[in-house]
């Protein structure tokens, strides 16, 4: 298909999406069941396993739209990285069952990683020691998206042999711990999962399918690249928001839009979400076409996209003065997003570093 056929899909797909999601206030919980019926949990998944056969591409554009509705949903956790995840590994029988499940919305995976820094250091949040009486799994992860509420978990873990791999396992076996981790934004769900022993055998222990370190770098870039279409998606909406504040609102007797203030402050918005658009959708693309150096599109769509987020939705709550400090205006779920999103999968100075290092 040529890129013009691409970008109409992706246009359908946004306009259904959005007219969906729409349809909440911001913050509302989004039916996982409706979900699963539009399709949306199986992008990724192959056809030959009930899903769609798509791309990271596609995924993107859904996470968009769910960072315009501030919706709250597994999303991020299920989809994103845990079915991201078993993409990643070898083909097996437990594996393919495992990704139909996901793909019909049967079963609600979540999956722990790292962040960038720690993946620079070789740090990996669990470990497996074999012993006498068989293999044990250690570690710990926090903030692991939506594994509190998880059915199915996948843990990146060192095997015997050092290498990264993941780790199916049972939130309920023995030795392992999953308590939730609130935070001050209401509209994600998150987790701390700890391991003490937790009985694992050779059956549990998923191998990627190619270089172990590149593929859990690959899954940290999802994961970046995931946070960086939803932070998109908000400034987005605040933009909209706040032009369409700025036309009906008057004092002095006519639209405040017609300040000059007013008018710089909207095309300052408009600058960053601009730019924000070409690094963010550059970097869904580089990340569905496997590109070797998506990581480096991956930290710029990240550092940029998040930071600019808080500022956007800052300036949004700022220009529509009074009413948008109130409750009712819902302003502030978007900033509390915003300001999460920024630091999660790694801060943007994280980043930043992550992407100076290419010049050392």
């Amino acid at each position: 298909m040529t890129t013009g056929d691409f970008t109409e899909i992706h246009d359908e797909l946004r306009a259904v999406a959005r007219d969906l999601l729409g349809k909440g206030s911001p913050g509302a919980a989004v039916d996982w069941r409706l979900l699963a019926g539009s399709g949306w949990l199986g992008l990724e998944v192959p056809g030959a396993l009930d899903g769609a056969g798509a791309t990271f591409a596609e995924v993107a554009v859904v996470l968009e739209e769910m960072g315009r509705a501030a919706a709250c949903s597994p999303y991020l956790g299920a989809v994103v990285l845990g079915a991201g995840a078993l993409t990643l590994v070898e083909p097996s029988p437990a594996r393919d069952e495992l990704l139909r499940e996901a793909a019909s919305g049967g079963v609600l995976l979540a999956a722990a990683t790292v962040d960038t820094e720690s993946l620079a250091d070789g740090r990996v949040p669990f470990s497996i020691e074999r012993l006498k009486h068989g293999m044990r799994l250690y570690g710990q992860a926090g903030f692991v998206p939506d594994a509190a509420e998880a059915e199915r978990l996948l843990l990146l873990a060192l095997d015997a042999g050092g290498l990264p791999s993941i780790v199916h396992v049972q939130p309920a076996a023995p030795g392992l711990g999953v308590a939730a981790q609130p935070v001050l934004d209401a509209t994600r769900r998150f987790g701390l999962v700890t391991a003490d022993a937790v009985p694992v055998n050779e059956a549990s222990v998923w191998r990627f399918d190619g270089d172990p370190q590149a593929c859990a770098r690959r899954l940290l870039d999802r994961a970046a690249v995931a946070v960086a279409c939803d932070s998109l998606g908000l400034s987005e909406a605040m933009l909209d928001a706040t032009v369409g504040y700025a036309r009906v609102r008057e004092q002095f007797g006519r639209p405040i839009g017609s300040f000059q203030a007013v008018k710089h402050a909207c095309a300052d918005m408009l600058v960053q979400v601009r730019v924000a658009q070409e690094l963010v959708r550059a970097a869904a693309a580089s990340v569905a076409d496997d590109d070797p150096d998506a990581w480096a599109a991956a930290s710029m769509a990240k550092s940029y996209a998040c930071g600019a987020a808080v500022d956007v939705v800052g300036k949004a709550m700022q220009l529509h003065g009074g009413i948008g400090y109130s409750w009712e205006s819902g302003i502030h779920v978007y900033l509390k997003r915003a300001v999460l999103n920024r630091s999660l999968f790694g801060s943007p100075a994280a980043h930043r570093r992550r992407l100076a290092a290419r010049y050392r």
